[in-house]
């Protein structure tokens, strides 16, 4: 019992008084910010720069949203990465205020260059790692991480806006929906929500936009015949069902599940209670043998407003969607999304398709040179014990390699704790770079992937940003085999520390 256990309970106490703390003044921080941006002359025209991913699509369709409410003036621009050169255009321009939404933490001294010193008003709102400096006169930096709270899975980008939206116009609590795609987007979403996360999920419950079932977690249930969900089901593989369709058929129908209705195929959302119950029962005995094989059911995030049967319904399909638009080039049709524009839906949905087929290209490519490795001079993929680098120079557009390097990783190609590294080419003699770990989700813990690839990519003068679960960085193309070398270098070190910690 606790009792029997001095000091245990005063332990919890101050730490549940420590953690209330951080969020206070955390909150603190947000509401100042809003103060001070609610200070602006509504004349001026905003300059809103956000990054490409779900989360920061998500981030820039709070911040426009709330925007256009005040009856204020925008100019938005969406980046793949926040170099210098992109901080020198913005700083000639002749705006006076500039918000960054899901970057900004990571590039501070480049703000703090050219946009600040330059007499700009700036509003950081980011959730990424702190490095280096983090105040300057002229930018109001917002994020959790400043206040002590770690943002890898409490608050995501977008639920930095929402929060600063909010702080604005309790009004904007209707946009709390769109904070939790950004943060599916992120991955901070693992059976639930926590931190700040959860609290921003009670308000788009209450906003009426989004309401939380108990389900099988699988990805295409709102569009997918029920057989193809089952076959495609990567992030939570059901083995010997996973990757075959034959396979996927034959055990509904083991189940007492007819995967027909007449000459149509039917959709999880087709099935009755009882089928459901008997389904979700045969899934999670096939798992057994599986880290936490009950994972595959869960709570599963439906966005009231979307009709049923459109992919946009579930929350985490919308996420995907967000990240195609903004790999392809497509942002503001995302963002558009986001916002309601039905025609942007439907053309946020043909873009849906184009990113799978980018993705197809992208997983070809490297399973054709994975076979032509050995026989190349040249080898595009070096697989060494404990870390795989994948360079794929042009062959792969620069928005996919982070995509390539997580589906590589979630595969069971490679043991658990292996390093993906995955480069591509961008414009303007730009290399992207992307860090991912193999393995399940208790592995990753062991390592912060950003303060690794911060490190290797500092040597070649490259700059680095991300999480402890997924970085990125970014170098200059002459850089790659200087890059390359400090990689294999760094990578095996840190498998080499690994064994000798006890």
């Amino acid at each position: 019992m606790d009792s029997e256990i001095p000091g245990k309970k005063e332990k919890i106490a101050a730490s549940d008084a420590d953690v209330a703390a951080k969020m206070e003044a955390f909150r603190l921080m947000i509401r100042e910010a809003a103060e001070k941006f609610g200070k602006v002359d509504r004349s001026e025209t905003i300059r809103l720069i956000s990054h490409l991913d779900a989360d920061g699509l998500s981030s820039a369709a709070v911040v426009i949203k709330t925007l256009l409410r005040e009856n204020r003036k925008y100019c938005l621009s969406v980046v793949p990465q926040l170099t210098e050169d992109v901080a020198v255009q913005l700083a000639a321009e002749g705006y006076n205020h500039y918000i960054f939404t899901d970057l900004g933490t990571g590039q501070f001294s480049i703000l703090k260059k050219h946009l600040a010193a330059a007499g700009k008003t700036v509003f950081v709102l980011d959730h990424h790692h702190v490095q280096g400096e983090y105040q300057a006169e002229n930018i109001v930096h917002v994020n959790p991480h400043l206040a002590g709270i770690e943002s890898s899975r409490e608050i995501s980008g977008a639920g930095v806006a929402y929060l600063f939206s909010k702080a604005l116009n309790e009004k904007n609590k209707d946009l709390a929906h769109l904070a939790l795609i950004g943060a599916i987007g992120d991955m901070q979403e693992d059976c639930g929500f926590s931190g700040l996360n959860k609290e921003i999920l009670q308000d788009a419950k209450a906003a009426g936009a989004l309401k939380v079932i108990t389900g099988l977690r699988l990805f295409g249930v709102q569009t997918k015949p029920l057989h193809k969900v089952l076959e495609y089901s990567s992030e939570f593989p059901i083995p010997g069902i996973t990757g075959s369709e034959s396979a996927a058929i034959q055990f509904l129908l083991q189940l007492g599940i007819n995967p027909k209705d007449g000459n149509s195929w039917r959709k999880l959302t087709d099935l009755s209670d009882e089928d459901l119950v008997r389904l979700a029962t045969g899934v999670v005995l096939q798992r057994i043998g599986v880290e936490s094989p009950e994972a595959i059911i869960g709570p599963v995030y439906i966005l009231k407003q979307e009709a049923d049967g459109s992919p946009l319904r579930d929350a985490r399909e919308f996420a995907t969607l967000l990240n195609a638009c903004g790999r392809l080039g497509k942002a503001s049709v995302g963002i558009g999304a986001c916002l309601g524009n039905t025609k942007l839906k439907e053309e946020a949905l043909q873009v849906l398709g184009d990113y799978k087929q980018q993705i197809s290209n992208s997983l070809s490519w490297y399973e054709k040179t994975l076979k032509l490795n050995g026989s190349s001079e040249k080898k595009s993929i070096t697989l060494e014990n404990g870390f795989v680098i994948i360079n794929a120079e042009d062959n792969i557009m620069p928005t996919m390699i982070g995509t390539l390097a997580s589906i590589v990783a979630k595969s069971s190609s490679f043991n658990p704790g292996t390093f993906v590294l995955s480069l591509a080419r961008a414009e303007d003699n730009f290399t992207k770079i992307s860090l991912r770990l193999a393995g399940e989700k208790s592995v990753k813990g062991e390592f912060n992937l950003m303060e690794i690839l911060t490190a290797i990519a500092e040597k070649v003068g490259g700059q680095a940003g991300g999480h402890h679960e997924a970085a990125g960085a970014i170098i200059r193309t002459e850089k790659e085999e200087e890059f390359i070398a400090a990689a294999k270098h760094h990578l095996a070190e840190k498998r080499i520390e690994e064994k000798l910690t006890p």
